[in-house]
Order: C-alpha cells, then sequence, then structure tokens
C-alpha cells in the first residue's frame, strides 16, 4: 500500500507503516494539510491489524523544522480538532510501537513528538529545539510536563524557558533518543528496528507498552488540552504577534515593552 500525498508519503509493507515527512525544500516544515495527513495515517495505522509498528521519518538533513510560519497564521488552530492537535492526540495515545528516525534540525514538535515515540534512532547532525517562549507561545504535546519527567527540572528549564538547543548527545544522555548513527544509517536502523518489532507477538508488545505508558496517560491527555487552551490564546496575544511578524520581516522581536 502506497499514498503519495505531496509532502507526506505513507508505505504499509510487512507490518510496518513507514510515514516521510517529505518537504525538504521548506524544511519539512509542516503546515496544517500535512498534519491532518500526518493524523489521519497515524488513525489510519491505529485501526489496520495488517500495520504492527510505525516509522515516522523525515530526510537525512532535516527532520523538521517545526511549524511552517506563514500557514500556521494562515490557519492558526483554533479548536481542539485543529489538525495539529489531532495529530499529537492520536500518537499520545497511539497503541502500537512507534519509532523515529530524526536526522538535522527538529524544531519545536519536532522534538516535542519524539516524547510520544518508543524508539528513537538520530543522524549524528541531529540538532534538537523547543524555543516555543522565544515565540510568545507556550510548550505544546505535554512536552511542559514529560519534558521535565525525562530531562530533570534544571535541564527542562534551559530547553523550555530559554529555547535553547541540544545536541544528539545531549539527547542521548538524557533519554530522548536511543542511538545515535551517520545520517545515512537513521533511517535504515529505524525500519530494521520496526521489522523486528513487526515480528514479535503482537498482544505481548500492546500490553507492554500500555502498562510502561499506564501511569502518564491521563497526566498526557490533560497537559495536552490545558497546553492547547493557552497555545491558542497566546497565539492572539501582543507577545506573539511581534514575534512571527519580526520573523516574517527577518528581524529580531523586540518584546520590551510587552
Amino acid at each position: 500500500m502506497s499514498n503519495h500525498f505531496q509532502d507526506i508519503l505513507v508505505h504499509a509493507e510487512n507490518g510496518v507503516m513507514t510515514i516521510t515527512i517529505n518537504r525538504v525544500d521548506k524544511k519539512n516544515s509542516i503546515t496544517s494539510v500535512m498534519y491532518a495527513a500526518l493524523a489521519d495515517a497515524i488513525e489510519s495505522a491505529h485501526h489496520d491489524p495488517a500495520v504492527r509498528a510505525v516509522v515516522i521519518q523525515g530526510h537525512e538533513s532535516v527532520f523538521s523544522a517545526g511549524n511552517d510560519i506563514a500557514d500556521f497564521l494562515n490557519k492558526p488552530p483554533s479548536t481542539p480538532d485543529s489538525p495539529v492537535f489531532r495529530f499529537l492526540r492520536g500518537i499520545s495515545s497511539f497503541p502500537k510501537p512507534l519509532v523515529a528516525a530524526v536526522c538535522g534540525p527538529a524544531v519545536g514538535i519536532g522534538t516535542t513528538m519524539l516524547l510520544h515515540c518508543d524508539l528513537v534512532y538520530a543522524g549524528d547532525n541531529a540538532a534538537f529545539s523547543m524555543p516555543f517562549v522565544n515565540l510568545g507561545l507556550c510548550p505544546e504535546a505535554a512536552s511542559s510536563f514529560l519534558v521535565p519527567q525525562l530531562m530533570g527540572y534544571p535541564r527542562a528549564a534551559e530547553a523550555l524557558l530559554l529555547g535553547e538547543p541540544f545536541t544528539a548527545e545531549t539527547a542521548l544522555e538524557i533519554g530522548l533518543i536511543n542511538r545515535i548513527v551517520p545520517p545515512l544509517e537513521a533511517n535504515v536502523l529505524a525500519q530494521k528496528q520496526a521489522l523486528k518489532l513487526a515480528a514479535k507477538p503482537f498482544t505481548s508488545l500492546l500490553e507492554t507498552k500500555r502498562l510502561m505508558k499506564k501511569n502518564n496517560v491521563g497526566i498526557v491527555a490533560e497537559r495536552m488540552a490545558e497546553e492547547g487552551a493557552s497555545f491558542g490564546r497566546m497565539l492572539q496575544e501582543p507577545a506573539a504577534r511581534e514575534a512571527f511578524t519580526a520573523f516574517m520581516e527577518k528581524r529580531k522581536p523586540d518584546f520590551s515593552k510587552i
């Protein structure tokens, strides 16, 4: 089965669905149409008994630069059913093994979506960042809960309050990723591991993942909803307007009067 939507490629074979972010000329920045395609693919994988594991991957030079800013300003996520929130709910509650391969920049949601993956393999060129505060916004994907839980509060504060990027080596040290490989090997390794998972007893995989995730399920859903409400409100406020205007005008934002 193959579905070649222009910017999101979906292919299923041997029990593995592979979702490829394929907008390299725009640094794999994600539009609302792409979020809808991602959400649809995850939902399809959830309900398709032939799919036993899913891989999310980008290009060896870039995983995702996060939201497409122009598209984001034209079609901001305004309801819980907006495509981006539908995608985040889909991956956070996905019951089957979810594997990611990350190379190059992973900005914003390019990093936070990894918090919901079971196995993550990164190229040695991977660079992670969550610059929500710098855009006058707040975290999403329950990252305000999951990042401090994963990194500890001091490192989470650097990542979320300062928005400072971190390397693949740091991501490995804190447990966000499983292994670092040369960029050309990341997607191949993710496929190999997904095929291993697809060959295992399916009910055992599902139950083991359910048990491991059980303590966080309610908190993650609640936090994601709270973040989404705050995110939507803050998009309309002066700080975000200044940040996005400055980005589009290619200048440094000025928050001194906000």
